[in-house]
């Protein structure tokens, strides 16, 4: 083995002296220095001596088998692709309705919910804080009525559904499952996902209602219950998409995303749940991004990276050491500037999802950074992952760009800094302590203005923005949301509240604050408030009277 290593550090100084030297002499390279959108710097060769001296099988493995670093299932996408799930929601429950037909229609393979922002912060539609915002950036819910006209014609027990929502993901969970009991399906043959993921919110997106350690009980309380009630539902998604899109790097996303699994881990040890109870239903949420070959190292790098965390810390079995993702193509790489360039973007996005060994995935549309999607557009995007599976011959194989000596080393550079960043919050207390801190807003904001000021400056290329620019500008048509639709919300959550028997709704209600001030969980309580008719809003404002709300400042 060393024979080898001198026989080609000689290779390299040889080529170094003779071929490089006069060819730099004659033209030199664009740019004194590369590196990757998290400063990892860029050789311009590599060769089998930038590999650690780990052995085969505790660095990389195979397939569905520890550390994982090649991918969670044994067979991947030999067995079955990907599944193909298009995130939709906007304007009514039945305008959503109908495009999840559609891309059903159009072959799409599991469901992704988008709630608009009052549902995501515990307001009803008629409520005066949801003005201007009802059905703008997903679909309106407030009672299960909505999520009854949502669903309608779907049968819940054939289909994946994913559901955004983190600080009332308890309140639509509940309804999910209330609804699926009046199609007459048993809460323990629903599969899906649902967001829950309260402390990115804190550190990067903003839909928070309260305080983070009564929201961390509410995250702890739906995964007991989950564990329980819904053993084929994922009970929370780990995002690390808008941590990315807040301006995190790749780094920064696959360390904060763990970090704030290890902090829901160690709540719900800390609530008496077995690790090998839970963890395997614990799933994650992760960006695609354009730099492909680092997108792919930062996949396998999180993979790799989690199995150990979890062995090394809670001995965890091998099930509970898999790290399974959903992901998105990037939303903020999109450009409103010649947005066709948007398919382009989010084709190599999607390839380096897959080649990387996502398990879904979401591919955005070309005119996501001006409207709402269309038909039109929604459909390109789908077809974009049906050709990725179909015809480029990136799924016939396991993880194929493993073992090229560039891709290797940049896992374990990800690995290497991911894992000393996390290290780094575990000594400020964990990732709420850091939060409160204000550690990790601190390090994305910082991120986010480096390639802000790279992009401004031209050093950082973005076509059609500081580079190829058109002058010419293209009419294209636009989904807009119906500017009536906030007063039939109004006028239907009117009849809805004539419709229930207020005493059983008032009772619930007053259970619900009881259990709040207790240590009760609270799922099953949220449950029966959804059964006798109480509203997203009621429910968040039973809480919200225990609880409080947060103020970051």
């Amino acid at each position: 083995m060393t024979d080898n290593r001198n026989h080609i550090s000689k290779l390299i100084a040889d080529w170094e002296k003779e071929t490089l030297a006069p060819t730099l002499a004659r033209a030199p390279e664009r740019e004194a220095s590369f590196d990757t959108t998290s400063g990892i710097p860029v050789r311009r060769v590599y060769t089998p001596l930038d590999q650690t001296g780990e052995d085969y099988a505790s660095k990389l493995g195979l397939p569905g088998s520890f550390p994982f670093t090649r991918g969670v299932q044994p067979t991947m996408y030999r067995s079955r692709f990907w599944t193909m799930r298009q995130y939709a929601g906007f304007g009514s429950a039945e305008d959503t309705n109908r495009r999840y037909r559609y891309l059903l229609e159009k072959g799409q393979t599991g469901l992704s919910v988008a709630f608009d922002l009052p549902t995501q912060m515990g307001y009803d539609s008629d409520h005066p804080l949801a003005k201007g915002e009802v059905g703008k950036v997903g679909v309106a819910i407030s009672s299960l009525a909505d999520m009854e006209t949502l669903f309608s014609g779907i049968p819940l027990e054939r289909v994946s559904t994913s559901m955004t929502i983190n600080a009332t993901a308890g309140v639509l969970l509940a309804m999910y499952c209330v609804l699926a009991e009046k199609q007459g399906v048993s809460p323990n043959q629903l599969s899906g996902t649902i967001q829950n993921d309260i402390l990115k919110e804190y550190a990067a997106r903003g839909t928070y209602i309260f305080p983070p350690r009564p929201s961390l009980r509410l995250v702890t309380d739906t995964i007991a219950w989950c564990a329980r009630e819904t053993p084929k539902w994922n009970s929370i998604s780990i995002s690390g998409y808008h941590i990315r899109e807040a301006g995190a790097t790749a780094v920064q996303e696959v360390a904060f995303t763990l970090a704030d699994g290890l902090e829901y881990i160690k709540a719900a040890v800390a609530a008496g749940l077995e690790i090998d109870r839970f963890a395997p239903r614990l799933s994650f949420f992760f960006a695609a991004h354009s730099n492909i070959l680092e997108e792919v190292a930062k996949f396998r790098a999180a993979r790799r990276l989690w199995a150990k965390l979890l062995r090394q810390r809670w001995n965890a079995s091998d099930d509970s050491c898999k790290l399974r993702f959903h992901t998105q193509t990037g939303g903020v790489t999109l450009t409103a500037q010649q947005p066709d360039n948007n398919i382009i973007r989010v084709a190599y996005q999607a390839l380096a999802a897959v080649l990387g060994g996502t398990q879904s995935l979401h591919t955005n549309s070309r005119d996501e950074a001006l409207s709402l999607p269309t038909e039109q557009s929604v459909t390109i995007a789908l077809r974009t992952q049906q050709i990725l599976a179909h015809e480029s011959g990136v799924a016939d194989t396991i993880d194929p760009l493993a073992g090229s000596w560039f891709v290797e080393s940049l896992t374990d550079e990800i690995e290497s800094r991911a894992r000393a960043l996390i290290d780094q919050i575990e000594k400020l207390g964990g990732a709420t302590a850091a939060i409160e801190r204000g550690f990790v807003q601190e390090e994305i904001a910082e991120s986010a203005y480096r390639l802000q000021r790279d992009i401004e400056q031209g050093r950082r290329i973005v076509v059609g923005v500081n580079r190829f620019q058109d002058d010419k500008e293209v009419e294209r048509e636009l989904l807009k949301v119906d500017p009536g639709l906030e007063a039939r919300r109004a006028e239907e959550l009117h009849r809805f509240r004539l419709g229930r028997d207020n005493q059983r709704l008032e009772t619930a209600l007053a259970g619900l604050r009881e259990g709040a001030r207790s240590t009760t969980n609270l799922m099953a309580l949220i449950v029966e408030c959804v059964r006798v008719g109480a509203t997203v809003g009621e429910i968040s404002d039973a809480l919200r009277s225990v609880f409080g709300e947060y103020d970051r400042n």
